[in-house]
Order: C-alpha cells, then sequence, then structure tokens
C-alpha cells in the first residue's frame, strides 16, 4: 500500500484513503463498505480496517446498519438546511469572538488570506478560491480559540461533502461570496462583534441557497 506514511497509525492512514473515495464518489453514498475488497485493495488485515471504518462513522461519514455492515452516509436533501443552520450558528459566534478578542496579529494573518482570496478570484482559479475560502473559514475558528466547536463543524462539513456540489460554480456566486468575505472581513477588523457575526450567518445562508 504505497500510499499509506510511516508517520501515523495505520488505521488512521486508511481512514484517510478511504475518505478520499468517499469523497470523490468512488465510494457513493448509499454503498457498501466492501472490508475484503479494500483489505485486498491495501494490503492490510481487517484490524486497521475496522478501526479506520470506526473513525469514519464517528465523523458521520459512515453508517452502521445492524447485522449489515457499514454503509456510506447519505444525507437526505431535507437535513441540508438543518446542517447549514447549526454550522452558521457556530461560525456566527466564532466571528463575533475574533472580533471582540483577536490580537491585531491574528487580524494581519486574517487580512493576508483574504488577499491570497481576491488574487484566486481575479484570476478565476475557483479550485485556488475553494480552497482559500475554506482557509478562510478554518483560520476564523482557529483565532476564536474554541477546539470543540472547531471539531463539530469539522464534522459537519465533511457530511455535507457526501451532497453537496461545488456551489462556487454557479453563476455570480463566486463573486457573491467574496463581497461577503469582505464585508465578514471589514466587520472583524472594525471590532464590530455582532455584525461579524450577523454577516457570517448571513454568508452561509447564502451558501446554503447555492448549494441546494
Amino acid at each position: 500500500m504505497s500510499k499509506i506514511l510511516a508517520n501515523k497509525p495505520l488505521y488512521e492512514e486508511v481512514a484517510d484513503l478511504i475518505r478520499d473515495k468517499i469523497f470523490t464518489h468512488e465510494l457513493a453514498p448509499g454503498s457498501w463498505i466492501d472490508e475484503k475488497q479494500l483489505t485486498d485493495q491495501f494490503g492490510i488485515s481487517r484490524t486497521p480496517l475496522r478501526e479506520a471504518i470506526k473513525v469514519l462513522a464517528s465523523e458521520g461519514l459512515i453508517t452502521m446498519k445492524i447485522r449489515r455492515g457499514a454503509y456510506v452516509t447519505e444525507v437526505d436533501i431535507q437535513e441540508i438546511p438543518q446542517i447549514f443552520h447549526v454550522i452558521a450558528l457556530l461560525e456566527g459566534n466564532a466571528c463575533k469572538a475574533v472580533a471582540l478578542n483577536a490580537s491585531d496579529k491574528e487580524l494581519e494573518s486574517l487580512d493576508g488570506l483574504h488577499l491570497k482570496l481576491e488574487k484566486a478570484a481575479a484570476d478565476r482559479d475557483i479550485n485556488r478560491f475553494f480552497e482559500l475560502n475554506q482557509d478562510f473559514h478554518d483560520k476564523i475558528q482557529e483565532i476564536s480559540g474554541n477546539r470543540w466547536m472547531r471539531k463539530v463543524i469539522t464534522d459537519l462539513r465533511q457530511v455535507l461533502k457526501l451532497q453537496r456540489r461545488n456551489s462556487l460554480t454557479k453563476l455570480g456566486r463566486l463573486e457573491q461570496s467574496l463581497h461577503e468575505h469582505r464585508l465578514i472581513l471589514s466587520a472583524i477588523i472594525a471590532r464590530k462583534g455582532d455584525l461579524a457575526q450577523e454577516l457570517m450567518i448571513n454568508h452561509l445562508k447564502q451558501g446554503q441557497a447555492a448549494a441546494i
């Protein structure tokens, strides 16, 4: 299994590989996890595979069914607004905390990320914009300093990836998203916590509307 590196426990590397298969839809939503096929493909025993499956189940990417085995989680379209609602509340709270408590150096790092986001938008590099967009959100969560909130947001965003298409490819959404980021950053830098919170919640609502 040449892709697996030595700096992580084997089951974590196996989880990474299966996670990639899920996000690329090589393992499609609702599909059964064939343990024998995966152990043969990866050249491993069932023990690390089953540990990896437990990790992915804890993230919500795999669903365990009694006497039937493990399946890639299917997200009901009606659940998408519920997931976005929770993410919006948490990220809005993180924005407010950053606006009120971040150091000048932390704000500079956030501003630097946004400049890169602007360049990606100008270059029409959607893949780069998507990566930097996620980095921008991650940086806000990091600065907020609540690791438990970050974990919940990360897990929920991974569940969204099971169903979600890249909403940034929709006509006009990249420009709209960039504008929303500008407003959020301006509110944070101005130390307007309530406004930053409101703008982040609205930003995620717009993302939800574009995604479904």
